[in-house]
């Protein structure tokens, strides 16, 4: 089930970002929203008719999959619209908030109806919260390019945004840094389940309340700490200090033996999540062009979820093989060692490019 869920992601969201590239986004919101309310409203309909059986069920599971997929690149398109660039940075804080909360109350909440009510009655309930967030999208004028509805155009439009990407710099350093970012990031779901249940022999309602904080971090961080961090330091200085802490929350799970301290630990991690995630998306839209603001994004959502996954795996292989404390260890110092090149990259990479801006203002002065 997880892995038809996930599946759709990789081949839908770049088609995807060419459709909310080429038409009105908020048509495209409308239209998966109206298809994933249907879809969840035809499960709900089986349940209660007694005709849901593990093939429709996966099939289901699937066509949510594809509906989330199209709608993902459309919604992080819209944003820019309806927000003004003084205010992106704290409508997608906001948005990375409402998805830690949505993930975590979402799934214990539907746990505390399906006991009480069963599935059909849950499936029904998604099905109204669809509908109810497409009667919210609001209209948009069209702002795309118009692409050709056919294969063709599909393959031209994914092709020449990935030959975009590679020739221009600020937007390739950018999806690398969101890709490097997500790789490391997936340590904490990965391993911290693992140390809880293994290593402290938490039961599973500790695990809850540890997760938990996490939600309350980010959540207490993106009202009350991160718009004062944001009007005293620089983006770069931002992802420093967020990408540190979680540097520094690794070294803790490491040599944490209490289920409080791991309480601690998991609300920094979801303030500093919260912080890096939110500033590299306000990077990447504020670089990205808004005739591929779409395909781009869908790009940057595939590469993170790809960084994830084969993240998730070799983290978790390294677990098995050398012990839950140790990979936490390696991430950490290989997280830091990573932070600093990339700080110190960057920093080069400035100043050739002042020194090169130089040298060609002086040479158009000697020729004058």
């Amino acid at each position: 089930m997880a892995s038809l869920a996930s599946v759709p992601f990789f081949l839908c969201t770049l088609p995807a970002g060419v459709l909310a590239d080429a038409f009105n986004v908020g048509k495209i919101l409308r239209v998966a929203n109206l298809g994933l309310g249907g879809c969840a409203g035809a499960l709900a309909f089986l349940g209660w008719a007694g005709m849901l059986n593990p093939i429709l069920l996966l099939a289901g599971v699937f066509l949510l999959g594809v509906g989330f997929a199209i709608n993902a690149p459309a919604w992080t398109s819209l944003v820019p619209q309806v927000v003004t660039d003084k205010e992106l940075p704290s409508a997608l804080t906001l948005s990375g908030v409402q998805m830690n909360i949505s993930s975590i109350l979402g799934p214990a909440l539907a746990g505390l109806v399906l006991a009480k009510t069963g599935a059909p009655f849950v499936f029904g309930l998604n099905a109204a919260g669809f509908l109810l967030v497409f009667t919210a999208i609001p209209s948009m004028p069209k702002a795309g390019s118009g692409l050709k509805q056919t294969f063709t155009g599909f393959a031209h439009a994914i092709s020449g945004v990935v030959r975009y990407v590679a020739q221009d710099r600020d937007v390739r350093n950018i999806l690398i840094r969101n890709a490097v970012f997500s790789s490391f990031v997936v340590v904490i779901p990965a391993l911290t389940p693992v140390l809880l249940l293994k290593e402290l022999r938490l039961d599973g309602s500790s695990l809850g309340l540890v997760f938990a904080s996490m939600g309350v971090g980010s959540v207490v961080s993106a009202f009350f700490v991160i718009p004062r961090m944001r009007s005293r330091l620089s983006t770069d200085a931002l992802m420093i200090i967020a990408q540190v802490t979680l540097a520094g929350i690794f070294l803790l799970m490491a040599m944490v033996h209490h289920c409080m301290y791991c309480l601690l630990a998991m609300a920094l991690a979801g303030a500093s999540w919260t912080l890096a995630a939110s500033e590299l998306w306000v990077i990447a839209q504020r670089a990205m062009p808004s005739s591929a603001r779409g395909r781009i994004s869908a790009l940057m959502m595939v590469l993170s979820q790809g960084a994830m996954t084969v993240g998730g795996v070799v983290w978790g292989l390294s677990a098995e093989i050398a012990g839950t404390r140790v990979t936490l260890l390696a991430a950490a110092f290989l997280f830091f060692i990573t932070i600093v090149g990339w700080t110190l990259l960057l920093r080069i990479s400035r100043e050739l490019s002042m020194i090169k801006a130089k040298t060609s203002v002086f040479a158009e002065l000697s020729r004058e």
